[in-house]
Parts: C-alpha cells; structure tokens; sequence
C-alpha cells in the first residue's frame, strides 16, 4: 500500500474527527516519489527566498535521497511475527531506538553521498562528507545510534545530518514494505504507528475523499496518520490551542501553539497552497520557528536535519 492509499474499512476503531467522512487513518510512504516531491518542492521555494543557497542544497540532498531510495529493494524485509507482535501490544513494529538495521542502510548512505559529489558543495560540507567517509563501520553505526537515542556531540553534528538523511531512506523503505490494514494507531497520537519518531508537520487536506483531515507526518519514515485538528500533539490538551503565523504571507504555513504544555507544532493547509510538501515545507518556515519560539513556545520536536546542523 502507497502513499494516498485507504486502509480497507473496517480495519480501524474510532469515529471520524472533525466531521470528516472516513479519514484513512493511516498512509504509508511511496520511496519512488517521496524524496522526490521534497527535492522539486524546495527548488520551487528557493525562489526569491531569503535562504535560496540553502534551500537549494537541501534540494539536492533531497535528490541524493531519492537515488538512495529507489535502489534496488534490499534483501531486509519486516519479521512478519514481530511486527504482528508488536502491533497487538500497541507498539511501533519497526520502533526506531531499537530496530536491528543491517548494512542496507550504510549502503544508502554510499549511494548518498556518491551522488552529493557529483555537483560542485561549499567546503565546508565536502570537508565534513570527507571526515565521515573516512569512519570505520563501527563508527558510522555508533552515529547513527547516537542519533536515534538523542545523544549526538557537537562535533558530530554536521556528519550526523548527512546519517539522519541516510536513516530516512532507509526506515521509508522498511515502512512502505509493511501491511498496512494490518496496522494501529498508538496510544500515544503524537507519535508515528510505523517506527515511532515524532512528526516534522502536519498537513490538513483539501481534496481527496476526506477534505479538512489533518495528517502528522512522520520525520523519520515519512508515515502520515490522522489526527484529530484542535489538540495538542503534545500534551492532548484543547483548552488553550491556538494558530500563529506570520502576518502577510500566504497562511500555508502556521503554527498550532499549546498554552497548556508550552509547545508549538508546524501545520500546514492545502487550501492555501495545493503543493505543500511537509518535510521542504517545515525547511522553508524557519522564521516561523523564530517568530513562536522568540514568543516562548518550544517546538514540539525538531526537524532531523535541522536538529544535527548543515
């Protein structure tokens, strides 16, 4: 099942939010089309934007990204009993603290940074990609779990962006092999059902057969799931909920605060721009950060790549 795909009914507890019809509960992620999307989405933003060279080089990441994930299906597929395992507990069946990867998604990370090469970089990222070619296997691996356990060093920073880019490859492929009617929400709504990673934004719909469904997507493995509009991601609190954006742009682009909890989360409308694309999108809003976070709200939780640097 791909991206925009229904999970069959009757698969799913729970009523319809918002007072849409029969929002799918979950989508998950199509690796032929989802690094893509984001690589064409940020060339298009990085138009006349205050931060067009950056912009552009998360472009291009972006494409490597893509090359990474339409490689050839690697021999790695879900332990069918483990994901049905971990699924009846509640629990994310490829919970990303303690999946066991295997080289496939070092191999990602090669074919990532082989095509990064291919075009001309600022220094400073062709001497940190250097650095990080030049770690033994061991240590690429201890980077990556340091990353995925919170745990990074500043030193580590810029070598650990280019090992978050290479981990989303690899955890959108794991998750776009899974089954998923056979698939639950968690208990905890804030969190991805797939692999469990906080979301980078969420996107509430115009079209398709749900308009005004508001979607979370996963900043790990790039898994969309509903989520009722009007509460906190955080804290599940509505008391005190509310939009902040910046006056005078489009209103693509806002920010759903929580007065209960203190944090913000990034929500973005299709009504206002059909293209919006969730990952280039959050890159492309970082004066909203700004605004809010200046304004005392603490993100909800952090884009990988901007959390690890450029």
């Amino acid at each position: 099942m791909r991206q925009g795909e229904v999970a069959s009914k009757g698969a799913w507890a729970g009523n319809p939010q918002g007072g849409v019809k029969a929002p799918a509960p979950l989508l998950l992620p199509d690796p032929a089309t989802r690094f893509a999307r984001t690589a064409a989405r940020l060339e298009s933003l990085a138009h006349l934007h205050p931060m067009a060279d950056w912009l552009r080089f998360m472009a291009r990441l972006a494409q490597a990204q893509h090359a990474a994930a339409i490689m050839p299906p690697p021999t790695e597929t879900p332990d069918q009993a483990r994901v049905d395992q971990a699924v009846t507990a509640r629990m994310p069946p490829l919970a990303a603290d303690d999946h066991a990867r295997t080289k496939a998604w070092r191999n990602g990370l090669a074919t990532l940074l082989d095509r990064l090469a291919q075009n001309p970089m600022p220094a400073t990222a062709s001497s940190v990609i250097a650095q990080l070619r030049a770690r033994d296997e061991n240590a690429v691996e201890a980077l990556a779990d340091n990353f995925l356990h919170g745990g990074l060093g500043v030193a580590d920073a810029g070598a650990a962006m280019y090992v978050a880019a290479a981990l989303q490859v690899y955890f959108t492929r794991l998750a776009a092999s899974l089954h998923a009617p056979g698939l639950r929400l968690l208990p905890q709504r804030g969190l991805c059902p797939c692999c469990g990673s906080t979301p980078v934004a969420g996107v509430i719909t115009a079209s398709g057969p749900a308009p005004g469904t508001r979607y979370l997507y996963c900043s790990l493995c790039g898994t969309a799931w509903n989520h009722v509009r009007a509460v906190c991601i955080t804290c599940g609190g509505s008391r005190s909920v509310s939009l902040e954006g910046i006056e005078g742009d489009t209103g693509a682009a806002r920010a759903e605060t929580c007065n209960e909890c203190h944090t913000y989360a990034k929500m973005l409308y299709q009504a206002k721009d059909m293209q919006v694309d969730p990952f280039a999108d959050d890159l492309a809003t970082l004066a909203l950060d700004v605004l809010v976070g200046e304004a005392g709200w603490s993100r909800h939780a952090a884009n990988p790549l901007v959390l690890v640097g450029t």
